[in-house]
C-alpha cells in the first residue's frame, strides 16, 4: 500500500463527490449487486434459449457451457479498417479464444459496436455524428451483453468515443467483470510539429495539397493508435490509471511479441476475475468514486483530451455518481503538469513510453499523494502494488511483471511531481457572463493565455475560413463560432480551424476562439473556450454576442466576459439558426439532439431529458 498520505484536495473533491452522489450510487450498487447474486444468468435460460446461445459453438463448449464451472467471456469488438488504432483488433478474437480456452473457459464474440474515425470526419457532416456515437456504442454495447450468457467480458476499443462508450454499456451489467484490451500506438513518423507546420502552410497557400497530403500520410502511416496526445491515447491512460487496463499495457506498439502476450494475458486474466473462480472486480465495483478522481488527475497532470470533461462525466453517472465540472477545477489548482506530449510539447506517446510511461507517471502521482492507492482494478487491489509495474517478455514468451522504472529516461517528456512543468493541470474551467466553457492551457504559452479583442460571429465553420482567406480576420480577434453544440448539431470537433487561427496568431495578433462546439483532443497553442454552456440552441448567452462586441478570455483567473453593458446584452434577441440537418445519416439522430443534456452534464442523452 502507497504510505504517502492523500493530498487534502484530493480527499476533499473525492468526499465531495461522494456525498452528493450517495442515493444514486447507492442505487446503483443495490441493482448490480443484486444481479451478481442470482450467479451465471444463463443457468436461468429456459432450455431454447441456452441452445440458442450456443448453437454455434464446438461440442466441448457445448459441454462446458451446460454446467456452472467454466466461465463463457463476452468479446466486443469496435474492429474496422477505416481506424488504424482499431486495425489491429482483427486478429484478437482468436488470441483471446486460444488463452480463454487455455485457463478453461470459453469465449464468445458478443458483438462488434460501430466506430467512426475523427480524423476522417474533421471538418464534414459526418463529424456531426460522432459525439452521438459514443452513446451509441453504449447502446450497442448492451445489446452485445443482454443475451444474459455471459459471466465476463473484454471490450476492444481505443479511439475518442469508442472506449467511453464501451464503458457505458458495460457498467449497465455493473456485475460483470469486464477487462479492456487496448491495440498500441503506431510506430512514430513526421513529427506531429512538422506536420503542423505543413497544415499552416497549406492554410496560407504556402504548401499544395501534394506537399500537405505527403506530410499527413507520413504521419499517420500505419496501424496503431495516433502518436498525439489526443483523446485516443488520453482514452488508454484513463483506462490504465482508473484499473481497467492490465498493468503497463496502454502503450505496447501492435503486431510486437509484448502486444500478442499482453493480449493474452488479458484473456487468462478476466477468467480469473468472474465469479466462477472466485473473482472480485466486478466493473461497478472498479468504478468508484476514488477511480473516478484518479482519472481526473491524471488528465490535468498530463494535459489530456478535453473531450474527458464530458467522457469522464458520462462515464461516472453511468455508475451513479455525479461529477462536476467544478471538480474537475479544483483538482487542477493542485495537480501538477507531469508530461509535454503533442500538442503540449514535441513528443508523442512512443516518447513518453520510452521515458518511463505509465508505472512512472502513477508512481509519481501516488508519491505525492495525488492518487487514491485504496482501489479495486482488474490486476489486484492497490494501484501501487500493481501498477507501479511494468511487463516484460521472459525467454518461454510468458510475460512478468517487473519494478518500473525510478526515474524518467527523458525529463523534456516527463518529470517528476517534485519537479513537474507546471505547478498546476493543463486544464481549466471558465466562468462569467457568457456563460461555463473549458480551456486546455497546457499548450498555450503564458503571454496567450489572456485576450481581450473584438468579436466576430460565426454560425458555422465555413463562414470563418471564408473570412480568412479574405483576409478579414487579419486582426486581434475573438473568433465566435456557435450553434455547434449538442442540441444544435451533435457538437461537432472544430479542429479544422486549428491551422488558420495558428497563422493568425503566428502574425503577432491577439486571438482566441469561444465556441459552444468541441475542439480536437490535439487543442493547441490558441487560447480556445470550448464546450460553452448553456450553448446557442438552448438560449445561451452565446447567442447574443454581435460582431465588435468586446471580449475577454483569461485563462489565467478562469473569466470569460463580454464587456458590454448588462442590461444592452439581456435586451438583445437571440440569433436562431437552422438545426435541421439531413444528410450523411443526420436525419436519423435528430430524436437524439432533441434530448441531449448540456456539456457540463456529459452532453448525453441518458437521463438528459
Amino acid at each position: 500500500m502507497n504510505s504517502v498520505d492523500t493530498h487534502p484536495v484530493v480527499t476533499a473533491v473525492t468526499a465531495r463527490i461522494a456525498e452528493r452522489s450517495a442515493d444514486g450510487r447507492r442505487a446503483y450498487l443495490d441493482r448490480i449487486r443484486a444481479a451478481g447474486s442470482r450467479g451465471p444468468a444463463r443457468m436461468s435460460l429456459a432450455c431454447s434459449n441456452i441452445a440458442h446461445g450456443f448453437a454455434a459453438c464446438s461440442p466441448a463448449d457445448k459441454l462446458a457451457l451446460r454446467g456452472e464451472t467454466r466461465p463463457n467471456i463476452a468479446i466486443v469488438s469496435a474492429y474496422n479498417d477505416m481506424l488504424s488504432a482499431h486495425q489491429p483488433y482483427w486478429d484478437y478474437p482468436r488470441v483471446l479464444r486460444d488463452a480463454i480456452s487455455g485457463a478453461r473457459g470459453v469465449a464468445q464474440f458478443a458483438g462488434g459496436v460501430p466506430a467512426m474515425c475523427d480524423g476522417i470526419t474533421q471538418g464534414r457532416a459526418g463529424m456531426e455524428l460522432s459525439l452521438f456515437s459514443r452513446d451509441v456504442i453504449a447502446m450497442s454495447t448492451a445489446i452485445a451483453l443482454s443475451h444474459d450468457m455471459f459471466d465476463g467480458a473484454l471490450l476492444l476499443g481505443v479511439c475518442d468515443k469508442i472506449v467511453p462508450g464501451l464503458v457505458i454499456g458495460a457498467l449497465s451489467f455493473g456485475h460483470l467483470p469486464v477487462l479492456l484490451v487496448p491495440a498500441g500506438p503506431m510506430p512514430s513518423g513526421l513529427p506531429n510539429k512538422d506536420k503542423s507546420r505543413v497544415r499552416q502552410l497549406h492554410a496560407e497557400g504556402k504548401a499544395t495539397r501534394a506537399e500537405l497530403l505527403a506530410a499527413e500520410s507520413a504521419s499517420y502511416h500505419g496501424p496503431g493508435t495516433c502518436t498525439f496526445y489526443g483523446t485516443a491515447n488520453s482514452n488508454q491512460l484513463l483506462m490504465e490509471v482508473m484499473g481497467l487496463h492490465l498493468p503497463g499495457a496502454s502503450f505496447v506498439a501492435p503486431n510486437t511479441p509484448l502486444r500478442e502476450a499482453l493480449t493474452a494475458a488479458a484473456g487468462r486474466r478476466i477468467v480469473e476475475l468472474t465469479s466462477l473462480r472466485g473473482g472480485a472486480a466486478p466493473i461497478g465495483e472498479v468504478i468508484d468514486e476514488h477511480a473516478i478522481v484518479n482519472g481526473v488527475v491524471a488528465l490535468l497532470a498530463t494535459g489530456g483530451s478535453t473531450n474527458h470533461t464530458m467522457h469522464l462525466v458520462a462515464m461516472a453517472a453511468a455508475a451513479g455518481i455525479d461529477l462536476r465540472w467544478d471538480d474537475f477545477a479544483e483538482l487542477s489548482a493542485v495537480v501538477p503538469t507531469l508530461t509535454k506530449i503533442y500538442p503540449n510539447g514535441a513528443a508523442d506517446i512512443n516518447a513518453f513510453q520510452t521515458a518511463g510511461g505509465m508505472p512512472l507517471l502513477i508512481g509519481e502521482l501516488l508519491s505525492a499523494g495525488l492518487l487514491h492507492d485504496d482501489v479495486t482494478t482488474v490486476a489486484g487491489h492497490g494501484l501501487s502494488v500493481h501498477y507501479r509495474s511494468a511487463p516484460a517478455l521472459e525467454a518461454d514468451g510468458e510475460i512478468a511483471w517487473g519494478k518500473g522504472p525510478s526515474d524518467s529516461g527523458d525529463k523534456t517528456v516527463l518529470r517528476s511531481a517534485a519537479d513537474p512543468f507546471a505547478p498546476d493541470g493543463g486544464l481549466r474551467m471558465l466562468d462569467g457572463a457568457l456563460g461555463r466553457a473549458v480551456i486546455k492551457v497546457s499548450a498555450v504559452a503564458p503571454e496567450h493565455r489572456v485576450v481581450r479583442a473584438p468579436a466576430r460571429v460565426f454560425d458555422d465553420q465555413e463562414g470563418f475560413l471564408t473570412a480568412f482567406r479574405d483576409g478579414e480576420l487579419d486582426r486581434d480577434t475573438v473568433a465566435v463560432v456557435r450553434f455547434q453544440g449538442p442540441r444544435a448539431n451533435g457538437m461537432p470537433e472544430l479542429h479544422k480551424l486549428t491551422p488558420a487561427l495558428g497563422v493568425l496568431q503566428d502574425r503577432g495578433h491577439a486571438i482566441a476562439l469561444v465556441t459552444d462546439g468541441r475542439m480536437s483532443g490535439a487543442s493547441g497553442k490558441v487560447p480556445t473556450a470550448i464546450h460553452l454552456t448553456p450553448e446557442a440552441a438552448a438560449d445561451g448567452p452565446i447567442a447574443r454576442i454581435q460582431d465588435g462586441d468586446l471580449i475577454e478570455l483569461d485563462a489565467e483567473t478562469g473569466e470569460l466576459d463580454i464587456l458590454v453593458a448588462p442590461e444592452e446584452f439581456a435586451a438583445r434577441i437571440p440569433a436562431t439558426c437552422d438545426t435541421a440537418a439531413s444528410g450523411t445519416g443526420r436525419e436519423l439522430f435528430a430524436a437524439l439532439r432533441g434530448s441531449v443534456g448540456p456539456a457540463d452534464r456529459g452532453a448525453t442523452v441518458f437521463g438528459a431529458a
